[in-house]
């Protein structure tokens, strides 16, 4: 457990929320930053942060953190010697109109977080990138591996977390403070995001609307469900690199499930049928996405646990009882 607190930015986020709630459940003091801009309804992010305020050791701050000055002050005041850096503008296809929202919340936003971490000394750095970053690339036998090119992004999105990543590593040599990027694949559950496939198909199944489905149902993805993402976020956090080291690691379940398996399973669990309209593919979306685990397992013994079946029947329970 450490002894000084953990800064958790993005605190107000799907993955932000759940891996504060994990770091206070051990122990950990936890300070949260987080601007709650209004990309999706700010009262999800609300309700969020309402629950982690009511807890001991908790605080959220409120602050961009683009905002270099501010954002360094924090962390060299707060003493902080690890940082998850969570916060960052998502969404592939938003990206291809609002370009500059990425430009700010993840370019500057990253450059800035390095510079806090830098000039406070902070001893390690996890942050968030993306499975995006490899590309639209045809499944292979064992997945994507974090050795496999990644150089032929397909959305600006994409592009800032390939960036980021690069950021990192120069930084990683130049100053010599150790940092860990985190590939996520596909994450969903319950308080997840409202601009995801399964959350916006639950949305319009509940109303009784057709939902819309991209590359005419043949696209697959690699779901993890969010209690497996937080145990990779935390078994990468207690193993940071050698000083200097800068590592990046995939977190997913090792399992590509078809778009068409995931709504039949969603079906199954909301008891609905769906109405669909096939669309062709968008601007920005790849084909399939498959994590292979092996660098992660052989850090920190991850195993993902809750397959897709289960985990979205604990986001319908949620949808139905606990949520805002």
């Amino acid at each position: 457990m450490s002894k000084a607190p953990i800064i958790v930015t993005g605190a107000a986020g799907f993955v932000g929320y759940h891996v504060a709630e994990r770091l206070l459940d051990r122990g950990e003091t936890v300070i949260g930053v987080d601007v709650f801009n209004a990309y999706y309804d700010p009262a999800l992010k609300e309700a969020r942060a309402a629950r982690l305020d009511g807890r001991d050791g908790f605080t959220m701050l409120r602050m961009d953190i683009a905002d270099h000055e501010a954002l360094a002050d924090l962390v060299k005041a707060s003493g902080a010697q690890k940082v998850i850096h969570l916060a960052a503008q998502a969404g592939v296809r938003y990206s291809i109109e609002n370009p500059f929202a990425y430009e700010r919340s993840n370019l500057a936003g990253h450059l800035s977080v390095l510079e806090a971490c830098r000039h406070a000394g902070v001893e390690h750095l996890v942050y968030a990138s993306s499975s995006s970053v490899y590309g639209d690339r045809p499944l292979n036998g064992d997945g994507f591996r974090e050795s496999d090119p990644a150089e032929t992004p397909v959305s600006l999105y994409a592009a800032t977390k390939r960036s980021c990543e690069l950021l990192s590593q120069s930084y990683a040599k130049l100053y010599g403070f150790p940092q860990s990027g985190l590939r996520f694949f596909t994450v969903y559950g319950p308080w997840g995001r409202p601009d995801m496939a399964y959350f916006s198909f639950t949305e319009k199944m509940l109303k009784g609307e057709t939902i819309e489905v991209y590359g005419e149902g043949k696209m697959a993805r690699d779901f993890t469900y969010i209690d497996d993402i937080v145990d990779g976020i935390l078994g990468v956090l207690d193993n940071p690199p050698a000083k200097g080291g800068h590592e990046v690691y995939n977190i997913g379940d090792n399992d590509p499930v078809g778009l068409m398996d995931m709504i039949n399973t969603l079906e199954a669990a909301l008891g609905i049928e769906a109405n669909k309209v096939f669309r062709p593919m968008q601007p920005g979306d790849v084909t399939a996405t498959y994590a292979n685990i092996d660098k992660l397992h052989a850090l920190c013994g991850y195993k993902p646990k809750v397959k897709l079946a289960e985990g979205l029947a604990r986001f319908v329970d949620w949808r139905r009882g606990a949520r805002v």
